[in-house]
């Protein structure tokens, strides 16, 4: 079997999700788009994944919110040598005579067959960007090319896939999947380990994809995920082969992990993940940096207050241009051009770009979205019932502070 030829393959990321449960992080924003480790964005893994496979023609499907997506894509992904045929591109929805939306992802791959009519791909690869994780996608459309198959789905075991739960479960039989069964409610997978969940990267010849879109129609594609798509119009009729996550194949480390990020909570626990003794996400392998735009600030920083107090920051990411004047920080997560007053401390924390503390402020398991201010001696998430009457508090006792939030005076 030849290799497969990379440069035959077009990549589709889906940033289609409205992001309802991660409001109000996302009332401005796509998932996509959220920050994550202080520089980066959740979609840069995708796209990461894409550049170091080899991958270089790239469209980013969008929908809800997706200034501050499109932006990022502009000033960081614009790499690429369009006279090459190389590009990373966002698609909208399309606008004819009935202006509509995504219902879903296999609704999203339907509207645009007229983009797919026009490619000359032989294959396509649908991958998410709006999660986080590491993955070499050229050894995946190897092993589709290798089984000859109709349709490759990557999959993840329940060891791997941690506390997540899944809305269908893959049966498999060597790399074949003999079977999918769709779920009401996200569930774990079962506990002998004979099943699988879907990992959301799939692999199609593109021919077969139209086929197949072609046959459903926009009523047989409506408020369908691909997998869904997948077992209705291709399990049984289709060589279905299965790619495990996490295996021998691949130039990545294999850390495994990989994160959904179905609620704020989820959210914060990924950022939470990388300030553990050992983090179960490598973002340090040499030759597998996560690629994103990176502002001109200069290095980050901890000076003396007016008090002359030392700032001190304890196991903690920190962002450019970022100033600690006294302070302390001690397991959080510090954006861009954050600065941390005198006697200010902030503790089990992410602060999103141009987040202010003042002088004296108390700051514990908070997330701050961009610019927002605290005053002097302002306390919070110390009294869950005061923050609640202010502020959003997730299931976990984490408090959200969104970008347009004005304390009173």
């Amino acid at each position: 079997m030849m290799p497969h030829n990379l440069n035959e393959t077009l990549v589709i990321v889906l940033a289609i999700g409205d992001g309802k449960a991660l409001m109000p992080l996302t009332a401005r924003r796509t998932t996509a788009a959220l920050t994550y480790a202080g520089n980066y964005r959740v979609v840069d893994f995708a796209l990461t994944n894409c550049m170091h496979s080899g991958l270089r023609r790239i469209t980013v499907f969008t929908q809800f919110n997706s200034l501050s997506l499109q932006n990022h894509l502009r000033d960081g992904w614009s790499i690429f040598n369009t006279d090459l045929g190389e590009f990373v591109t966002a698609v909208s929805p399309p606008i004819n005579e009935n202006l509509s939306i995504y219902s879903g992802q296999a609704n999203a791959l339907y509207q645009n067959l007229y983009f797919l009519d026009g490619s000359a791909e032989e294959t396509v690869i649908v991958v998410s960007g709006e999660q986080i994780y590491r993955m070499d996608y050229s050894a995946v459309l190897q092993f589709h090319a290798e089984r000859g198959a109709d349709v490759t789905i990557a999959t993840i075991d329940q060891e791997t896939a941690g506390q997540e739960g899944f809305s269908s479960h893959l049966t498999l039989e060597g790399d074949e999947v003999a079977d999918i069964r769709p779920l009401t409610t996200p569930q774990p997978l079962a506990a002998d380990g004979t099943a699988c969940g879907p990992l959301e990267v799939y692999v199609f010849g593109r021919q077969y994809l139209m086929d197949a879109l072609s046959a459903a129609g926009a009523e047989g594609t409506r408020k369908l995920q691909i997998i869904d798509f997948i077992r209705e119009r291709m399990l049984g009729h289709a060589k279905l082969a299965a790619y495990r996550f996490g295996g021998k194949y691949g130039r990545v480390t294999q850390d495994r992990y990989w994160r959904t990020l179905r609620s704020v909570d989820d959210y914060y626990d990924a950022n939470m993940d990388l300030l553990k003794l050992e983090p179960p996400l490598d973002i340090y392998q040499a030759d597998w940096p996560i690629r994103t735009y990176q502002m001109q600030r200069p290095p980050a920083r901890t000076v003396p207050g007016r008090s002359c107090n030392e700032g001190i920051c304890v196991n903690s990411i920190v962002a450019g241009g970022t100033v600690i004047a006294g302070g302390g920080v001690n397991r959080s997560v510090l954006g861009n051009r954050v600065y941390i007053s005198d006697g200010a401390t902030v503790e089990d924390s992410i602060l999103f770009l141009g987040t202010t503390v003042g002088e004296g402020a108390r700051v514990r398991r908070t997330i701050c979205d961009r610019g927002v201010a605290i005053p002097a001696w302002e306390e919070i998430g110390m009294d869950l019932k005061r923050d609640a009457e202010r502020f959003h508090v997730t299931p976990a006792g984490v408090v959200v502070i969104p970008s347009s939030f004005r304390f009173e005076p």
